[in-house]
């Protein structure tokens, strides 16, 4: 195991294209949830300059959803307001392509409809869920920073104290380890759209004094290299500048590259699939193993067949940091966990009266904050520390 490295991970703000795609399609996940709490939502979203088109599979007794509007809103509240952005949600054009979920998924996954009386996965593939004790949330340092830097940096956009700040922005945060603990931050580099009017010196300037030095502690701002706007220029971004798809970025909405990925992603899906919830069960089961001091580092990986309720597999690795065995820790989680579909819901309040998906689709789907985030609590690390 590495004890002394550097590791990297970045973060896109909510006016990323890909951000902007994963957010309509949580949107529109949304709207048809709140009618129909079993709704079959599987959604992708393309947008480019001034045009979004939204696609995919949608099975719901929710009627009249209005997904042109939804998609607008979404654009509106992420600051796409005008045609100097080359992106505008009021001019833009909008593609819908929505059909039906296949009959074969849904009788599978379906309860009572398929070969086993309880609801099965809705895909079968496999995922992971990680934890590590080095922040408070038990996230990885680089990817923590790099997403609170974009998250604070758009609070200033939102609230007007940098309005020459646009909505498309990237971070990326280096931490240096020694023996295996983030002891500096050795780079921070943010990319962000900006207006013609300001200069290259005024944004580095409030962005490393008004954003990264609020945002990463003091302690570990020892010789950090800023590297702001590093072409000097980003006027052309968000839509305008890049495609943006759905499901694009499946390293940022995890632990930025900390363990490992099992490739699928999350937004537009409703919790039938497990490429979404079982990934949220994964982080939690991994959380509150941590959280009960049985490793200092943990990951989780279970594995489905489509249509089948048990899990085909459930390992656990704490890469040589367990008090106890990691067959032991895993015996432990599969009696605390429910890996089944039916149990994951029940567990995590999936399809609870309410619930939105939305507030997921940026800065991350672990590590935060709220009743949307049920996979973070650590309620269950006295059942474990129990056996």
């Amino acid at each position: 195991m590495l004890k002394d490295f550097l590791f990297t991970s970045e973060s896109v703000s909510e006016g990323h294209p890909d951000k902007v795609s994963d957010q309509i399609s949580d949107a529109v996940l949304d709207a048809y949830l709140s009618g129909d709490r079993a709704s079959r939502v599987a959604c992708e979203t393309l947008v480019t300059t001034d045009y979004i088109c939204v696609a995919g599979e949608i099975t719901s007794t929710t009627q009249n959803v209005d997904v042109e509007k939804i998609a607008r809103q979404v654009a509106a509240d992420i600051g796409y307001t005008h045609d100097a952005i080359g992106f505008d949600e009021a001019t833009a054009k909008e593609d819908v392509r929505l059909h039906e979920q296949s009959p074969d998924i849904s009788q599978g996954v379906s309860v009572g409809e398929g070969k086993f009386k309880e609801q099965g996965a809705g895909d079968q593939g496999m995922m992971f869920g990680f934890a590590i004790d080095e922040t408070p949330e038990l996230m990885p340092t680089p990817i923590f920073y790099s997403h609170e830097i974009l998250k604070l940096l758009a609070k200033e956009r939102h609230e007007g104290r940098m309005s020459e700040i646009r909505p498309d922005s990237k971070s990326q945060v280096t931490v240096e380890y020694k023996d295996g603990k983030p002891v500096r931050v050795d780079t921070v580099v943010v990319s962000t759209q900006h207006t013609e009017s300001i200069t290259q010196e005024q944004l580095s300037e409030g962005v490393v004094e008004s954003v990264i030095k609020k945002i990463i502690p003091a302690d570990l701002l020892k010789d950090t290299r800023y590297l702001i706007n590093p072409t000097g220029k980003f006027v052309v971004g968000g839509p305008h500048g890049d495609c943006g798809l759905t499901g694009r970025k499946i390293i940022v909405d995890t632990y930025g590259g900390w363990g490992r990925h099992g490739g699928g992603a999350f937004s537009g899906k409703d919790p039938s699939k497990v490429d979404r919830s079982a990934a949220y069960m994964a982080r939690y089961a991994a959380k509150n193993v941590v959280a009960a001091g049985l490793a200092k580092m943990c990951e989780v990986q279970v594995s489905y067949a489509i249509g089948f309720p048990e899990p085909v597999s459930l390992l656990v690795d704490s890469f040589g940091t367990g008090t106890i065995s990691d067959k032991e820790i895993a015996d432990r989680v599969s009696r605390v966990f429910d890996f089944k579909p039916s149990g994951i819901m029940k567990a995590l309040a999936l399809l609870e009266e309410g619930r939105t998906y939305r507030d997921t689709a940026a800065y991350g789907h672990f590590g935060r904050t709220g009743d949307t985030f049920t996979w973070e609590r650590t309620d269950r690390a006295d059942e474990l520390k129990k056996g």
